[in-house]
């Protein structure tokens, strides 16, 4: 449904007091009401939320401002999906505004002067880290002073703050001024496009200004179960025959990857990047392959088995176990220079490192049919982060391997000693690599059940002594 067409001569005007419509829309609407989601937010947000919104529309008020919640917030409202992501656009001095707000929530306050922009962060949350944070914008438009440049920024509209984003599904608002309050913005036919289970750009330069933007299209597109429409896609092809992603940052690039390997089910996403000729641009060794759609799947499995288990408190970076997965058939090599040249965080380089350096070494120790003591297992595993070890799990075919697995996560990596170093020193230990070496012994006897209590520890680390 075509809530507010877009021809230029149709003027929306907000100001303090409400939201004015000029009268050539009004006659055009009468027998089409502007879309009010007020109710809708009533029922679909937690009180808290709906209490802050609200109070933003009133400070806005006070100030003489228009506010505005924007973007994908608006997008999962209409799709009864959650989304607790606030983002506020104002026609008015955002940075002003968001003193005054994280004065009145005492939240701390982080301000971007270049842009027009402030985030506050309130003391509360609605999740579990007890933090909830506001992202508050001036409307502004942006230029582009060539393909794939950063942005400059100009304060404008909310008409052109609109325009510039990456989608029409992307691309509503909702009034938070107390008049208005939940009226739906739609400049761009971005209801009709969700309706219509469609992705569209707003402008044929779009993928020009901003090569990411053809990996969000997937993205969303996957996520929705939507598809990308025949334009969007020609404009797409267009920019990936220029090769605008080698005008990029690979640094956006990385966190677009990663954004698309957090999603439900990544694979339908790489498998349309594939389609569209994207994964390239990661590496050209990187393939679509049967056996990668496989482990994708496996993977996917046990990541849902892990959030049922008894394990599900330590955090898992599910994302990278799939990228380890998309980098299964590159050497060490290939797979450390992907990492360097999208510079991802020390920490997940590493993990992918030793995935590659020890994962198959440690598949085929643990394949041996002989009996194996769960000792020598833990002394595999034990160095490995959660993300690689169940990468091995999702990657084995073998029962005997995925038991081994099992029964280190459920039981033998959470096996401790109560001997100490000082008990073994007062036996008569001498501080050292001896000394740690005896502390080991003990703990590897306990795990393979031939210890039990700390009599027993204290027994067997004299023996060692003897």
């Amino acid at each position: 449904m075509d809530l507010i067409a877009t021809h230029t001569n149709d003027v929306l005007k907000v100001l303090h007091h409400g939201l004015i419509v000029d009268r050539r829309i009004t006659r055009r609407l009468k027998k089409r009401p502007l879309l009010n989601l007020a109710r809708k937010m009533r029922a679909a947000l937690p009180a808290r939320l709906m209490r802050l919104l609200k109070l933003i529309g009133k400070m806005a008020e006070e100030k003489e401002f228009a506010a505005f919640v924007i973007g994908g917030f608006v997008r999962d409202l209409i799709m009864n999906v959650r989304n607790y992501d606030v983002d506020i656009v104002v026609e008015g001095n955002a940075i002003e505004f968001a003193k005054a707000f994280a004065d009145r929530l005492k939240g701390s306050l982080v301000i971007h002067r270049k842009f027009g922009t402030a985030t506050v962060v309130m003391p509360w949350g609605l999740g579990r880290n007890g933090r909830f944070k506001v992202d508050i914008a001036t409307a502004r438009r942006e230029r582009y002073e060539f393909p794939a440049a950063l942005p400059d920024v100009e304060f404008s509209s909310l008409r052109d703050d609109l325009y510039r984003r990456d989608f029409t599904i992307n691309a509503m608002a909702i009034v938070l001024n107390s008049k208005n309050f939940g009226q739906l913005i739609d400049f761009f036919n971005g209801q009709r496009h969700l309706e219509e289970g469609v992705v569209s750009v707003l402008h044929k330069e779009s993928f020009m200004d901003d090569p990411t933007r053809i990996f969000r299209a997937v993205r969303f597109e996957q996520r929705y179960g939507f598809k990308i429409d025949k334009p969007t896609e020609n404009l797409i092809k267009k920019a990936i025959k220029k090769d605008m992603f080698g005008r990029t940052g690979n640094m956006r690039i990385r966190d677009e990857l990663i954004l698309i390997l957090k999603e439900e089910d990544p694979m339908r996403a790489i498998r349309r990047m594939h389609q569209l000729d994207e994964l390239r641009f990661i590496h050209p060794k990187i393939k679509m392959q049967e056996d990668l759609r496989s482990l994708f799947k496996s993977i996917k499995q046990t990541c849902r088995w892990y959030k049922k288990s008894q394990l599900k408190e330590r955090s898992l970076d599910d994302w990278l176990m799939y990228l380890m997965a998309l980098f299964e058939n590159l050497d060490k090599k290939d797979a450390k220079a992907i990492c360097n040249k999208f510079a991802f965080r020390r920490g997940d380089t590493m993990r992918i490192a030793s995935y590659k350096e020890e994962g198959d070494r440690v598949l085929k120790f643990m394949s041996q049919k002989k009996k194996m003591p769960p000792s020598s297992v833990y002394k595999r595993l034990r160095p490995l982060s959660y993300e690689v070890i169940l990468v091995l799990y999702a990657k084995a075919d073998d029962r005997k391997i995925k038991s081994r697995i099992i029964n280190f996560l459920l039981k033998s990596n959470d096996i401790k000693i109560k001997t100490t170093g000082d008990d073994l020193k007062r036996l008569g230990f001498k501080p050292g690599p001896a000394l740690g070496k005896a502390l080991k012994e003990i703990l590897y006897a306990k795990i393979d059940d031939k210890i039990e209590t700390r009599k027993d520890e204290l027994s067997l680390a004299r023996e060692m002594l003897k």
